[in-house]
């Protein structure tokens, strides 16, 4: 899944980065609440996380901002502030959850997990279609029981698909989903990781609906 992460401190910054990339999330990182918003305004995410005291505007503005447009994009607030107050006028702004700084990866990756569920209307911590059944938290995935060995892209994919099953994603969609700003793709990428999914999967779970893209769709023959 794409998430934005505005946090102008460098380290803690990069830290978060590459741990939710490391955890296969496509990740675009910026420094200041200017751009926080207009990448907001530019791309669509899965999720956001927002430090509270970011340059030139300020995470709660930023919230406010997207909510006031009718964007309801899922929003996790990073804050060193943990007074009672505080919380209430983070969660007030729009804000769908709030951590407060020092943040662990771990914590921070549940979260987001936990946000990405709800806003897809999952409360089960594990997504299934048919026989096919993801762990996002470990990030694996079985078929009618038997584990799938899958490349992290391949994972991202299919979780991607899985959110939403039966809904077709343009290719475009799919890049969104799976890859970061900076982050080279290839012209033919997502049509590769499909082919090595359908090696996997089988070759009628992921149909191909031309002029629109992929959906993921159990096969009739699946007994689940």
């Amino acid at each position: 899944m794409r998430i934005l992460l505005a946090e102008d401190d460098r380290d803690l910054g990069q830290a978060l980065a590459d741990g939710l990339r490391h955890l296969g999330h496509a990740v675009d990182w910026v420094q200041d609440g200017v751009h926080a918003a207009s990448a907001l305004a530019d791309t669509r995410y899965a999720a956001a996380v927002l430090d509270w005291n970011l340059p030139r505007s300020s995470g709660p503005d930023v919230i406010a901002a997207l909510r006031r447009r009718g964007d309801r994009t899922p929003v996790l607030l990073l804050t060193a502030r943990d007074a009672l107050d505080d919380r209430v006028a983070g969660l007030d702004c729009g804000a769908d959850d709030y951590v407060v700084k020092p943040v662990r990866l771990e914590e921070l990756a549940a979260r987001v997990r936990a946000l990405l569920r709800r806003a897809d209307g999952h409360a089960d911590p594990v997504l299934r279609v048919g026989g096919l059944t993801l762990q996002p938290a470990t990030r694996t995935a079985e078929l009618a029981g038997v584990p799938l060995e899958l490349s992290a892209r391949e994972y991202a994919l299919l979780e991607a698909l899985a959110a939403r099953p039966g809904r077709a994603w343009s290719r475009a969609q799919l890049e969104e989903a799976v890859y970061g700003w900076g982050e080279e793709v290839a012209s033919n990428a997502i049509e590769v990781h499909v082919h090595h999914l359908r090696r996997k999967l089988g070759p009628h779970w992921i149909r191909t609906q031309r002029g629109i893209g992929y959906a993921l769709q159990p096969p009739v023959e699946d007994p689940a």
